[in-house]
């Protein structure tokens, strides 16, 4: 699914907080229904010129972190960002310590790079390598492939945190989750 935010935006230059909450708005508004499979949710900023800093965090961290709340099956990305974006997005995100999924799409949807924007810590990062070259897996099987002397508990508190942030798709199967990559290349980070 791809919403295009030229289009909700009605311009390519985006700037200011108050405009980047309308922009977060209509996002909310021309979300998709639920669907039952996890799915990325993709930002095209292809037409996008510029977007300033507090744009990005009132519209695409706002929506992020609404879509993500709910435990929706959507996983919010920005694709297609041009540099002068994903330069205002490192610097919106590293002070914060946070993070978001940016990749290129092809017009088709297909996935050519992803790469998340932003720092993880060390531990954050370690269980997101760890998950983008097994794939589907759980806090107990991470926890023997490290073999180290990190719980379970400590595994499945990383793999909820990277999902919350949008990085990972979680899936229940009644008591037990299991994690698997939401984006083709996973990338390590900028």
């Amino acid at each position: 699914m791809i919403l295009e935010v030229a289009e909700l935006a009605g311009t390519t230059i985006l700037s200011g907080a108050p405009s980047g909450r309308q922009l977060y708005a209509k996002l909310v508004e021309a979300m998709p229904a639920e669907t039952e499979a996890p799915e990325p949710l993709f930002l095209n900023f292809d037409q996008i010129q510029v977007a300033t800093a507090s744009y990005l965090r009132e519209s695409v961290l706002a929506f992020r972190t609404f879509v993500r709340g709910r435990k929706s099956n959507f996983y919010p990305a920005v694709a297609n960002a041009n540099s002068d974006v994903v330069d205002e997005l490192v610097e919106l995100l590293h002070p914060r310590g946070d993070v978001l999924m940016a990749c290129i799409v092809g017009e088709d949807g297909t996935i050519l790079r992803c790469r998340h924007i932003g720092k993880l810590d060390p531990m954050q990062q370690l269980t997101f390598d760890l998950v983008n070259r097994v794939g589907e897996t759980t806090a107990n099987k991470l926890m023997s492939i490290e073999n180290s002397q990190v719980k379970a508990t400590a595994w499945n508190n990383r793999l909820a945190s990277l999902s919350s942030l949008g990085l990972i798709c979680e899936q229940s199967h009644g008591r037990t989750k299991s994690y698997k990559p939401m984006f083709a290349g996973g990338g390590d980070g900028s």
